[in-house]
C-alpha cells in the first residue's frame, strides 16, 4: 500500500501545481481565468477532492485490516479449547439484532473525547478510533459534521437535565495605579446560558434477508446509517441553529470579524481573509483547536488567493489524510456554512474549543418487528440527545460576512 500512497501523494502535488500554473499565468497577464481555464481549474479542484476521498477510503480499509489482524491474533494466541467470552455490549447487540431484546443503550466507556476521533491517517488519529459499536457510530457522526471535526469541547453526561453554563462576554482589564492609590475593580462579565438535550432520531429499516445473511456486518451497517443520519441532522444545527428548540450554532453566536467590499456579491479577497485571521486575538489564534470552516465551493475560491508576497494562502497538506491549511491553520468543510453571497456569513475562523457540544447519555436503539410487518422489514430506531453553544463570546470565533450590496 505504501507505493500506492506515494503515487497518490505525488499525483496530488502534481494536480495542485497544475492549478497554480493556471492561476499564475492569468495573474501574470493581469486578467481573470478564461472560460476554458476556469473549466480546467474546476476539474483540477475535483481531482484534488477525488484523491482525498480515495485516501480516506484507503485509511479506513487499512484500519479494518488492522482490526481483523488483531482479532485473528487474539484467536491464535488463545489456549486450545478455550472459548472467548464476548463483551457484554457485543452480546447485547447480537441478541438485539436477533430480536431477543427490544431496546438497548449503547454508552461510551467513560468520557469520550471527540478530538481523538479524527478520520485521517493512523498516526493523526485513525488508531484512536475504537472499534466498538458506539465508537463506529460516533466516527460516522463526526465524518459528516464539520463542527465535530473541528475540535470543539465535548461534554458527555449520563442524563439530559438542563445544564447552566456561564458564558464569558467580557474580560477584566488592568490599569496603572499610583502608590497608595485604590485599585479599580474590573470584573469579567458573565451571562448564563442553558445547555439542554435536544432529541435527534432516525428510523432504519432492514429486510429479513439482510438480517439473516451471515456475510453482512450488521454492526457496521447500523452504525454507518445511524451515524450519518444523526450527524447530518445535528451537524446542521451546530452550524446555523438559532437556539430556539435547537442548539445555537457556531455561525449564529460568532461575531463579525470582517465585512467584504461592495459590488462583489459577497466574495472575499486575500486581504479580507488576512483581516479575519487577525481579528481573532493571539490566545485564540494560537490554540490547537483554531481553524477555518467553510463549504466546499468556498474552498475552491480560497485556493486561488495570494498574499502580498505572491504566496498562496492555501497550502496542500504534505501528509495524506491531514487537513489542508489556510494561513497555516487547518480547514474544515461543512455544507451547512452559507455559500458566498451578499450579506452571507460564508467563512468561520477561530478557536473551536470555545464551542461546547453536550452529549446526553449514550445512543438508544430500539427494534420493532411489527412496524413494517406487511413488508417483512425490521425497523430500528436510533436516538441521541445533544446541544451546542459558544461559551466564550468575547471573540473566540468570528465570521466573514459579505457586504449588504
Amino acid at each position: 500500500m505504501s507505493n500506492v500512497v506515494k503515487r497518490l501523494q505525488e499525483r496530488r502535488a502534481n494536480v495542485w501545481e497544475q492549478a497554480k500554473a493556471l492561476l499564475d499565468k492569468a495573474e501574470g497577464e493581469n486578467r481573470d481565468l478564461t472560460a476554458e481555464e476556469e473549466t480546467t481549474y474546476q476539474k483540477l479542484n475535483g481531482d484534488l477532492d477525488a484523491i482525498d476521498a480515495r485516501v480516506k477510503d484507503m485509511v479506513e480499509a487499512e484500519q479494518r485490516s488492522k482490526d481483523a489482524d488483531a482479532a485473528f491474533a487474539a484467536l491464535l494466541d488463545r489456549p486450545a479449547g478455550a472459548r472467548q467470552q464476548p463483551r457484554e455490549e457485543d452480546s447485547e447487540l447480537r441478541r438485539f439484532a436477533r430480536g431477543e431484546l427490544r431496546s438497548i443503550d449503547i454508552r461510551p466507556e467513560g468520557p469520550v473525547n471527540f478530538r481523538d476521533l479524527v478520520k485521517g491517517t493512523a498516526t493523526a488519529g485513525g488508531n484512536t478510533v475504537p472499534t466498538t459499536f458506539y465508537g463506529q457510530l460516533v466516527a460516522h457522526l463526526i465524518e459528516v459534521s464539520g463542527v465535530l471535526m473541528a475540535n470543539p469541547t465535548v461534554l458527555n453526561t449520563a442524563s439530559g437535565e438542563s445544564m447552566e453554563v456561564p458564558v464569558t462576554t467580557a474580560h477584566s482589564t488592568a490599569a496603572i495605579t499610583s502608590e497608595g492609590g485604590t485599585i479599580t475593580e474590573s470584573d469579567p462579565a458573565f451571562a448564563k446560558r442553558t445547555l439542554g438535550a435536544y432529541k435527534y432520531g432516525v428510523l432504519i429499516q432492514a429486510s429479513s434477508e439482510l438480517l439473516t445473511d451471515t456475510g453482512v456486518d450488521l454492526e457496521g451497517y447500523l452504525s454507518m446509517q445511524a451515524g450519518r443520519a444523526l450527524g447530518n441532522a445535528l451537524g446542521a444545527h451546530l452550524v446555523t441553529g438559532d437556539g430556539s428548540s435547537k442548539p445555537t450554532g457556531v455561525v449564529t453566536s460568532a461575531s463579525t470579524g470582517k465585512t467584504g467590499g461592495t459590488g462583489v456579491v459577497g466574495a472575499f479577497t486575500a486581504d479580507d481573509l488576512i483581516d479575519l485571521f487577525y481579528s481573532v486575538i493571539a490566545p485564540y489564534r494560537n490554540s490547537p483547536a483554531c481553524g477555518w470552516m467553510m463549504r466546499d465551493a468556498t474552498m475552491g475560491a480560497a485556493r486561488k488567493l495570494k498574499d502580498g508576497q505572491g504566496q498562496y494562502l492555501w497550502q496542500p497538506s504534505l501528509q495524506l489524510g491531514v487537513p489542508d491549511t489556510l494561513l497555516g491553520k487547518p480547514v474544515y468543510t461543512d455544507p451547512n456554512v452559507a455559500a458566498v453571497a451578499t450579506s452571507a456569513k460564508s467563512v468561520v475562523f477561530g478557536d473551536f474549543s470555545a464551542y461546547f457540544v453536550r452529549m446526553a447519555g449514550g445512543v438508544r436503539f430500539e427494534r420493532s418487528d411489527d412496524f413494517a410487518f406487511n413488508s417483512d422489514l425490521t425497523t430500528f430506531r436510533a436516538i441521541i440527545r445533544a446541544d451546542g453553544l459558544t461559551v466564550d463570546q468575547t471573540g473566540a470565533l468570528k465570521v466573514f460576512a459579505g457586504a449588504g450590496t
